[in-house]
């Protein structure tokens, strides 16, 4: 919504300014622009507010005589909108968009997290199956599997990982109770709704391993920062909160 917002108030501001007010294109499209830089403050992360800022000129560039592809008929904009709604269903838009978990992300998370031969593991969330992967070469003798809902990355991700049993489902109403380890690379906002699912369905000794996001609140079993930077949180089931109660 936030987007949408921008995106509109933009294109208020550059027709406004190009009729009403009689200004130059330049003009206009500088400060349209501009006020789209201003209100990307809203995204909380970087690829938000790109994508707030992004939205006017890249829809300007399509569409405006002069400016790109303006003879495109009014339907072809619900294309790519189609293959939004493909690839990323609205009931969703909640959990993390397409975040691949960098390649030898998870090398070192056995010498935190050890598990047996045959250890249940899953990628909540498995979109291409990066976190897969990187899950296969940690624990090569594990059963993994992968849960994601739009079907289209779990058609891709089964192919691409036929050593792993990728299911279409939601992350949130499957059933965590089976596993030795599940494993997110979600985002802040549904680490807290994370929390609460494993703390009541994780068995006492499984893990909960999370990428890049903290489980606020939460004493970690351990922590590291992985290749490129990012850091892997790894929990330990009961889950502790910091005062060392059990959450």
């Amino acid at each position: 919504m936030p987007a949408i917002l921008a995106w509109a108030l933009a294109w208020g501001l550059f027709s406004g300014l190009l009729g009403a007010l009689d200004s130059s294109v330049g003009v206009a499209l500088g400060a349209a622009c501009a006020l789209g830089v201003v209100l990307s403050l809203w995204g909380g992360t970087w690829w938000r507010r790109v994508l707030i800022a992004g939205g006017f000129p890249l829809s300007l560039a399509l569409s405006f005589p002069g400016l790109g592809a303006s003879t495109l008929p009014a339907w072809a904009w619900l294309l790519p909108l189609a293959l939004l709604l493909l690839v990323y269903p609205i009931n969703a838009w909640r959990d993390a968009p397409l975040f691949p978990t960098p390649q030898g992300a998870l090398t070192e998370l056995p010498k935190h997290a050890p598990l047996p031969d045959g250890a249940c593991v899953l990628d909540a969330g498995c979109g291409l199956g990066q976190g897969l992967d990187a899950l296969h070469q940690a624990y090569p003798q594990a059963q993994l599997q992968g849960l994601e809902w739009s079907w289209p990355l779990r058609w891709l991700c089964a192919l691409r990982c036929p050593w792993a049993q990728v299911r279409r489902g939601d992350i949130w109403k499957a059933d965590w109770s089976g596993f030795d380890m599940v494993y997110l690379f979600q985002r802040p906002e549904s680490m807290p709704r994370a929390v609460e699912k494993a703390a009541h369905q994780l068995r006492p000794g499984a893990w909960l391993v999370s990428l890049e996001f903290e489980a606020t609140g939460l004493t970690p079993a351990a922590t590291y920062r992985a290749t490129g930077g990012k850091m892997v949180w790894i929990y330990r089931a009961p889950l502790l909160v910091s005062s060392g109660e059990p959450a």
